[in-house]
């Protein structure tokens, strides 16, 4: 059948730290672009993912979970994502189907009082629950906000997203693709690349190292051969916090960088030699210079 009108639009995800924001948007776009870890704040800048279809072409936004600021990193993480609220085709506000209503989603709600864009309930991780306990979840939401629209869905099984994506196309108007239709992201190549990287970092050392880690690519260099040299380093605030990373003999380190190269490997669809150094920044979240420096700085958005 032939497509009248092509619509295209720009969405943004919020709520509250680990949600599966980021397992959502990879689910969508069907390539790994959101670094995914099981502990809250793993989204730090706010993700482009481009889905494309003959029908319509989707930017989503993911932010960092809407969360009360601890620092300075944490006044710029909520800044982020609220500053796209107004600027957006509409809004999916995800929420824990396991965890249910909390303070964190007031905090969320409050600030989605001052906005004037249709907002979707999406009810993630439906399969962890007992579909009666998911009726009563709809029931105490819908008294909370008026919602357009109140969506369950797994974003880890798939399940009820495609109903999503056509309830979102239906929801934008006519215009143009603003991505080739083989984009997937607006990030640079070193971006995604230090995203891989601090998410193996994340997920091998669980507890013990808090968000108090960041990773700047520091060279990227392509040789003959189609081989990729890349040179990084993972900043931690802490002297023990750097043996944790280094680990027995650089064992730690090892893993990380194994586990990385594989994925930087599939993004480059090239060899790569990957070489990761640890240093130690002190309170780096909480000095400008040092957020500016790795990225956190308001004037890339």
């Amino acid at each position: 059948m032939h497509q009248e009108t092509y619509k295209s639009g720009f969405i943004t995800i919020i709520g509250r730290p680990n949600v599966g924001k980021s397992t959502f948007l990879n689910r969508v776009i069907g390539e790994k672009i959101a670094i995914m870890s099981d502990k809250a704040q793993t989204t730090r800048n706010t993700i482009q993912g481009v889905y494309t279809d003959d029908e319509a072409q989707i930017v989503f936004i993911d932010t960092p979970g809407i969360h009360k600021p601890k620092h300075k990193l944490g006044d710029f993480m909520v800044k982020i994502a609220t500053n796209t609220l107004n600027e957006v085709d509409a809004i999916l506000f995800m929420i824990n189907a396991k965890e249910g209503y909390g303070r964190g989603d007031q905090f969320i709600i409050d600030r989605l009082e001052e906005v004037n864009k249709p907002v979707y309930l999406i009810i993630n991780k439906i399969d962890q629950i007992h579909p009666d306990q998911l009726f009563d979840l709809i029931v105490e939401y819908k008294d909370k906000y008026d919602f357009k629209e109140i969506v369950p869905i797994s974003a880890l099984e798939g399940n009820n997203v495609d109903h999503l994506l056509s309830l979102l196309k239906e929801q934008l108007n006519e215009g143009p693709k603003f991505y080739p239709d083989d984009q997937i992201t607006d990030h640079p190549e070193r971006f995604i690349i230090s995203e891989f990287i601090r998410e193996k970092a994340l997920q091998l050392t669980k507890e013990e190292i808090p968000h108090s880690l960041a990773v700047v690519i520091d060279k990227i260099e392509r040789q003959e051969g189609e081989k990729v040299q890349i040179h990084a380093s993972i900043i931690v605030e802490r002297p023990s916090q750097k043996g944790i990373i280094i680990g027995k003999q650089g064992s730690m380190l090892k893993q990380i960088g194994m586990r990385s190269r594989k994925d930087i490997e599939r993004l480059l669809g090239s060899k790569v030699y990957l070489n990761l150094w640890v240093k130690v920044q002190k309170n780096w979240r909480n000095r400008a210079h040092y957020l500016h420096e790795f990225g956190y700085n308001e004037d890339n958005y």
